[in-house]
C-alpha cells in the first residue's frame, strides 16, 4: 500500500560480490608491494622523494549473510490486511431519470474494497506500528503473524501528517524489533527492508542509506524528514521494517517514487526518532501534540542566498511571523535566517520544522538567526499548534499594469481582489493578474494571484514603486516578499538583461 511502487533481486548479489572482489585484489597488491619492497638490494641506489600518494580508505570485509539478522528481526514484522468501502460512484443519469427509475445515489451499495500493507511489533503486548496511509478509512482490519496466526486489530491511534498510526492485538509474548537511533545512521550504512511486497509473503532486500532528511511532498507533507534507501520498496512493503545489521528498527517503509510505478531504487523510510516519539504519544493518548513557533518558514536557494547576501544556502529563511506568536515575543522578524535551535545546527526549514514540532509544548528553545548579516540569539516558549488555515483563491483584477522586463502584470490591491484573495483588512502591495510562461517572473517561481508585498525590503503600492525598487540594485537577484494562499514567502526574482 506504498503510494508509488518495485524491485532488482540481483543487485545486492552482485554488490557483494564487486565487494569481495575488490577486497581479495587489493590485499593481493599489497602482498607483492610489501615483498617486492622487502627484498630489495640494499646497494641499490636510494630513489627518489615519490609524491604522497592518497590515503586509502580500509573496507569492512564483506558479509558472507544477512541471514543472522533476519532471523532476529522477522518474526516482528507482520502483514495488516483491511477492508474499506469503496467510494460511490456518481452517475451520469440525470436526476429527473435517477427518480424516475427510483435510483437514490445515498442508498446505492458500495463494493468493499481490500488493502495490503506491512507493520512491525515494537511491544510483546501486541502493540503495531505501521502507516497511516494503509489503514486510513479502514472498516476491519486483520493481522498476519509470521507464524501463521491471524488476529482482528484496533486503532489506538493514527496520525496523518507523520504517516503513522499504531495497532493492537490481543496476544501476548510476541516477538519485537528494538528500535535504533536513526540520528547516527549515516550514509552508506547497509540497511535490510521487510514486508510483504504485493502479497507474495515476507520478503527481504538489501541496500543502504542513500541520503537522510529528505521531503518528498507525496504525502501530507507536513513533517517528512525521510530516510532514502535503495533497498527495493515495493507496494505492500508500506509500514514494515528498515533495520540495520544489529536488528535495530531506523526506519518505517513508506514511500517510493517512480514515473512508471515500478522501483528504480528510491525508497523512503520514517527514521525511527519520528516513528518512537509518534508512537509513544499514540499509545499514551491515542493523539499527537506538536508544538509551534508560529512561522512561516522556507528554504534558501542559491538565488535567495545571493539576494539575502549570504555565504551559504543553508538556514531557514523567516518569511512570516504571526503577530502574538511565540516567536513574535521572541523577536523574531520576517527576512531572519534560523541557523541553529537549541545550538544544533538548522540545515533547511523541514529540519527547523521537525524540531519545533517535536519539542513538547511549553518548552522554551534558543534560536540563531542572522538579521542584516549580524548573528543574534534569541529565546522563545513553544505552545501547542493549532489547526491550520484553509486555502485562499487566487484572483484577478482590472486596471492590470504590464512589468513586461520581468514578465509579469500588476495591479493594486482593490476592495474587490482584497476579497477574491480573502486578504485581511487594510492589505497592501500589488497583485499579480498575468505570469509570462517564459518570462523571469515565472522561472523564480511567480504565479497569477500572488500578492507583492516588499522588493528589497521596501513596500510597493504601486508599478513605479515595484519598477524603482526592482531597478535599485543590479548586483544580485532582487528580494521579493509575496503573500500566497495566505503564507507569505520570499522570490529571488533575477533582473531583466
Amino acid at each position: 500500500m506504498t503510494p508509488t511502487h518495485t524491485s532488482s533481486p540481483a543487485r545486492p548479489v552482485r554488490i557483494a560480490a564487486i565487494a569481495l572482489a575488490a577486497a581479495l585484489f587489493g590485499a593481493g597488491v599489497s602482498g607483492v608491494v610489501a615483498t617486492l619492497s622487502a627484498t630489495a638490494p640494499s646497494s641499490a641506489p636510494a630513489p627518489a622523494a615519490a609524491a604522497p600518494s592518497p590515503a586509502t580508505v580500509a573496507l569492512p570485509t564483506p558479509v558472507a549473510s544477512y541471514s543472522p539478522v533476519v532471523d532476529k528481526v522477522a518474526p516482528a514484522v507482520v502483514t495488516i490486511r483491511i477492508e474499506r468501502r469503496a467510494e460511490a460512484t456518481p452517475t451520469d443519469m440525470p436526476a429527473p431519470f435517477r427518480e424516475f427509475f427510483g435510483i437514490d445515489p445515498r442508498r446505492q451499495p458500495r463494493e468493499r474494497q481490500g488493502g495490503l500493507g506491512s507493520g512491525v511489533v515494537i511491544k510483546n503486548d501486541g502493540l503495531i506500528l505501521t502507516n497511516h496511509h494503509v489503514i486510513d478509512k479502514a472498516e476491519t482490519i486483520r493481522v498476519d503473524l509470521a507464524d501463521g496466526r491471524t488476529f482482528p486489530a484496533t486503532l489506538v491511534g493514527a496520525d496523518q501528517p507523520s504517516d503513522l498510526a499504531l495497532l493492537r492485538i490481543k496476544a501476548a509474548d510476541l516477538p519485537t524489533v528494538p528500535f535504533g537511533d536513526s540520528d547516527r545512521v549515516k550514509v552508506g550504512d547497509v540497511v535490510l527492508a521487510l514486508g510483504n511486497p504485493l502479497g507474495v509473503g515476507q520478503t527481504v532486500t538489501m541496500g543502504i542509506v542513500s541520503a537522510k532528511g529528505r521531503a518528498t511532498g507525496i504525502s501530507d507533507g507536513s513533517y517528512e524528514d525521510f530516510l532514502q534507501t535503495d533497498a527495493p520498496i515495493n507496494q505492500g512493503n508500506s509500514g514494515g521494517a528498515l533495520v540495520n545489521l544489529h536488528g535495530e528498527l531506523v526506519g518505517i517503509n513508506a514511500q517510493i517514487m517512480s514515473p512508471s510505478g515500478g522501483n528504480i531504487g528510491l525508497g523512503f523510510a520514517i527514521p525511527s526518532s519520528m516513528a518512537k516519539a509518534v508512537s509513544d504519544q499514540l499509545a499514551a493518548s491515542g493523539t499527537v501534540r506538536r508544538s509551534m513557533l508560529g512561522v512561516t518558514v522556507q528554504g534558501i536557494s542559491p538565488e535567495l542566498a545571493s539576494s539575502l547576501g549570504l555565504s551559504e544556502s543553508h538556514g531557514a529563511l523567516i518569511s512570516g511571523v504571526e503577530p502574538g506568536s511565540p516567536a513574535a515575543k521572541a523577536g523574531v522578524k520576517q527576512g531572519d535566517v534560523v541557523t541553529a535551535i537549541n545550538g544544533a545546527v538548522v540545515n533547511d526549514a523541514n529540519t527547523l520544522r521537525n524540531r519545533i514540532a517535536g519539542t513538547a509544548p511549553g518548552t522554551g528553545v534558543t534560536l540563531d538567526v542572522l538579521r542584516d548579516g549580524r548573528k543574534q540569539t534569541l529565546t522563545a516558549t513553544l505552545v501547542e499548534r493549532e489547526s491550520q488555515r484553509a486555502d485562499a483563491r487566487p484572483a484577478s483584477g482590472d486596471d492590470d499594469h504590464s512589468e513586461a522586463g520581468v514578465g509579469m502584470t500588476v495591479a493594486p490591491v482593490t476592495p474587490r481582489i482584497a476579497q477574491e484573495l480573502e486578504l485581511p483588512r487594510g492589505a497592501e502591495g500589488l497583485v499579480i493578474t498575468d505570469v509570462d510562461p517564459s518570462g523571469l517572473a515565472a522561472s523564480a517561481g511567480l504565479r497569477p494571484g500572488d500578492l507583492i508585498k516588499t522588493v528589497n525590503g521596501t513596500a510597493v503600492d504601486s508599478v513605479s514603486e515595484l519598477r524603482s525598487a526592482l531597478r535599485a540594485r543590479s548586483d544580485r537577484p532582487a528580494l521579493v516578499l509575496v503573500s500566497r494562499q495566505g503564507a507569505d514567502a520570499f522570490v529571488a526574482l533575477p533582473h531583466a538583461s
